[in-house]
């Protein structure tokens, strides 16, 4: 009996000691090499990984008018797009850049200089003040009254023909030229350049 208990209980630290030698860790002095047909296909040609990258929404675009001169001298709305909400300093803006390419080939001028820019709007009741520089004052004949129509003309299309626009250069009101050859310290209104055409 005692024989046969000393023969399992060998039988059993023999079992033991195989299966541990068949689960130990592997050491080696030096790395090798794997062949490829081992190695997962993704760690044989790796990617980098994808990102996607959300943009903001562009602005949206508001359509506008704007006013030059044709070739009479009469006054000629051309259509502009401005981002949203399109106040009115960047439609102002946008006249004073002048007629396109296309424009101009079609005989669409602007009587105010380039070097003319706005320095600001303010709005008070239906009277809106546009601050211009110095070379606004520096324009000269029928181009100040054609200028200053151009710019009524602008303003009373986007806020209604009842605006009354008054005229500053350097933040000092100034006096403009209308369509009768008055000068007046404003408000002026598109009504008053009907002889320049609307």
């Amino acid at each position: 009996m005692m024989r046969r208990r000393g023969a399992v209980a060998l039988l059993a630290v023999l079992a033991t000691a195989f299966l541990a030698a068949g689960c130990a860790i592997p050491t080696q002095s030096a790395p090798s090499s794997i062949a490829p047909s081992k190695v997962p296909f993704d760690l044989l040609n790796p990617s980098q990984p994808t990102t996607t990258t959300t943009l903001p929404k562009p602005s949206s675009l508001v359509p506008v008018k704007v006013f030059f001169l044709n070739a009479t001298s009469q006054l000629q709305p051309e259509p502009r797009v401005v981002a949203a909400p399109a106040p009115l300093n960047s439609i102002i803006d946008t006249m004073l850049a002048g007629p396109t390419v296309a424009e101009a080939a079609g005989g669409v001028f602007s009587a105010i200089p380039s070097d003319v820019t706005l320095l600001g709007t303010s709005m008070q009741g239906n009277v809106v003040t546009v601050n211009m520089n110095a070379a606004f004052g520096e324009i000269t004949g029928t181009s100040t009254e054609l200028a200053v129509a151009q710019i009524v003309a602008t303003v009373a299309n986007e806020n209604g023909n009842g605006t009354g626009v008054i005229f500053e250069i350097d933040g000092q009101r100034t006096s403009v030229p209308i369509a009768n050859g008055s000068q007046v310290t404003g408000p002026v209104y598109v009504i008053e350049f009907l002889s320049a055409g609307t």
